[in-house]
């Protein structure tokens, strides 16, 4: 679980928009730059390097949750 003040604070180091937290794939995602960047032992890995790109089905899934 990610601390909500954390999570309200955090941006996308590429977009600088808002993160979506997905628990059960362990990884904080922006649509407006298609990227999930990792959660590793309950720390946020936000380097553009480590984080992975997302899927048409994906960024559209995560697009109508926001």
């Amino acid at each position: 679980m990610i601390d909500q003040k954390l999570l309200s604070i955090l941006v996308c180091p590429v977009s600088k928009a808002p993160l979506q937290y997905q628990e059960d794939k362990q990884e904080l995602v922006c649509v407006a730059s298609s990227l999930a960047y990792p959660i590793r032992d309950g720390i946020p890995v936000m380097l553009e390097t480590e984080a992975r790109q997302l899927t048409t089905e994906e960024k559209e899934h995560y697009r109508s949750k926001q």
